[in-house]
């Protein structure tokens, strides 16, 4: 099977040390990405760990596809303890930081520890260096690349930070790199916060050789001709579709659609572009850089997730102040989708839906912590009670826009995802709006939802983006990583199993796989569901079905 090459790289922060670790043998079995990082935190996390203590890790990892020049490869995966779900959480971003990173010769980066100081990491092939940056204190994202650039002279794309969410602790602050491409959701930006780790630099010209068949040609070719919608309109070309045939969440959940679906929606989005935008290596260019000319707001998307998050959930029907908060939570570090929600459910408190301007406010009181935003940056999970509303998440994570209301396979799947309320856990979505699969009923999908899991744990061990699944087909699978499309979602069964496990230990059970709304048999379908992972019927997994495969920390 074909995987990723290099060491483990951990670094200490409390100490200030570094170490190498040999883990062949781990991503000879993993291949990378997301199944190596679960692997190494199942066994090197404390299963009792504080997300914001010491004890807990943070792992960037690659995968093969890294060292090819094939579109839908320039993407990497975070894993750690979830200070927003308290649970693991793995999430990737694309830009171009993944060949920087795989430069520097090594599979995986590990932080561990709690620096006394505001800290940078500089991580070469000749080695690390560590420096203190009080200056940075509070700097947004651009700030800390405005650095980087003047005192490195690296760019964003070689570089992951934080904003002041992150070093604020806003269980949901993401890693950004590029300064506009996120490791969103689940918090791991509040976990380098924690470690007082305000950015990672990624520098060198050692990277591992992978020999890569030449069917990512193939790949890199059709990309490149392909006249899908979401070149042009990102993940918003679907907006108004799912407005009008489904359902697109609006008012904090109030209204199952939009009015102004239209105005923030794909063509007011391609309206606002302004040139083409992609990761690295990838001719898809699905990226949305726009632009308002009359204010002169510049920002990165937004994406459908983020138009569904600040725009329809708010009542804010104007695609430029969807802009503006998009650009607010880049800049400032934090999740789109929980800050949006979070943003949404205090409208709702104060009866302000459709205000722009106070959502804006709040968006950053929430990053500083100040005044009613020190309680928001909790999450809705912790805050629904002192707001009054309904508590929308799953296992404390904020709910994507694809309503399992509507999508009952879509429900099924949030209330079983390690992660909660993550719609790229299993994506059952595409399957419900496409037809495949019909959007009534729970029951009988059980296995379908497993298939489902196991191909985007795989996907994101490879590491391939979602929207490479057309041309990157199952037989295309098999031979790119030298496997049987059996061999290769095994790799993916056993990294739930292993994400499931490692929350079972912290007391996850059947009592957290729930919807804060009804659907329609849906404790018979969760028990499908555990029957076809073959786990109890309080959805624990056997500790005898995980096997340790990654060396311990001690």
């Amino acid at each position: 099977m074909r995987h990723a090459k290099g060491p483990l790289l951990t670094v200490d922060v409390s100490e200030q040390t570094t170490t190498s670790t040999d883990i062949d043998d781990v991503l000879e079995r993993t291949v990378g990405g997301r199944a190596t990082a679960t692997a190494l935190a199942h066994e090197r996390i404390p299963f009792d760990a504080d997300p914001f203590g010491p004890e807990n890790r943070a792992y960037l990892s690659t995968g093969p596809l890294q060292q090819s020049q094939m579109s839908f490869t320039g993407r990497m995966n975070m894993t750690g303890l979830s200070p927003l779900t308290d649970g693991l959480v793995s999430t990737n971003a694309g830009g171009y930081l993944s060949r920087n990173f795989t430069a520097t010769g090594i599979s995986v980066l590990e932080v561990t520890g709690t620096s006394e100081e505001l800290l940078a990491v500089h991580v070469t092939d000749e080695g690390v260096e560590f420096e203190a940056v009080p200056e940075l204190e509070a700097a947004t994202v651009p700030e800390v690349s405005a650095h980087v650039a003047e005192t490195r002279g690296l760019g964003p794309e070689n570089c992951i930070a934080i904003g002041p969410a992150g070093e604020n602790l806003v269980r949901f602050a993401s890693v950004m790199t590029f300064d506009s491409r996120a490791f969103g959701r689940g918090g791991l930006g509040a976990v380098l916060g924690s470690k007082n780790v305000k950015c990672v630099t990624f520098e060198g010209d050692s990277t591992p050789e992978i020999e890569i068949p030449p069917v990512q040609r193939d790949v890199h070719q059709e990309a490149a001709t392909s006249d899908d919608r979401m070149r042009r309109q990102g993940t918003t070309g679907g907006t108004e579709f799912i407005n009008d045939n489904f359902s697109l969440p609006t008012r904090y959940f109030e209204d199952y659609e939009f009015e102004h679906a239209a105005d923030i929606g794909g063509n007011a989005v391609e309206e606002k572009k302004y040139k083409k935008g992609s990761c690295s290596a990838c001719a898809y260019a699905c990226k949305l850089p726009t632009r308002d000319e009359a204010t002169g707001l510049e920002t990165e998307g937004p994406e459908f997730e983020t138009v569904y998050a600040f725009g329809s959930l708010q009542g804010v029907g104007d695609i430029v102040d969807v802009m503006q908060s998009n650009e607010l939570c880049d800049t400032l570090g934090m999740d789109t989708i929980s800050a949006g929600v979070t943003v949404a459910a205090y409208l709702k408190s104060e009866d302000a839906f459709g205000n722009a301007d106070l959502a804006h406010e709040i968006t950053e009181r929430i990053a500083y912590r100040e005044g009613v935003g020190d309680r928001l940056a909790e999450g809705v999970h912790r805050s629904h009670e002192d707001l009054g509303v309904e508590d929308y998440t799953v296992k404390g994570m904020e709910f994507a826009a694809h309503d399992g209301r509507v999508l009952h396979g879509q429900g099924l799947s949030y209330a079983v995802a390690n992660r909660g309320g993550d719609h790229m856990y299993a994506s059952m979505l595409s399957l419900e709006y496409s037809g495949e699969l019909d959007p009534e009923g729970t029951l009988g999908k059980a296995e379908t939802l497993v298939d489902q899991e196991n191909y985007n744990a795989f996907r994101d061990s490879g590491v391939v983006c979602a929207f490479g699944g057309d041309y990157v087909t199952e037989e295309r699978l098999e031979t790119l990583f030298d496997a049987s499309y059996e061999d290769l979602m095994a790799v993916g069964a056993r990294t739930v199993e292993r994400e499931r496990h490692f929350n079972n230990q912290r007391g996850f059970d059947a009592s957290d796989d729930v919807m804060p709304y009804d659907l329609p048999d849906l404790e018979a379908a969760v028990r499908e569901y555990y029957d076809a992972r073959g786990w109890t019927d309080a959805g624990v997994v056997p500790d005898e079905r995980v096997q340790p495969v990654a060396p311990s920390a001690d």
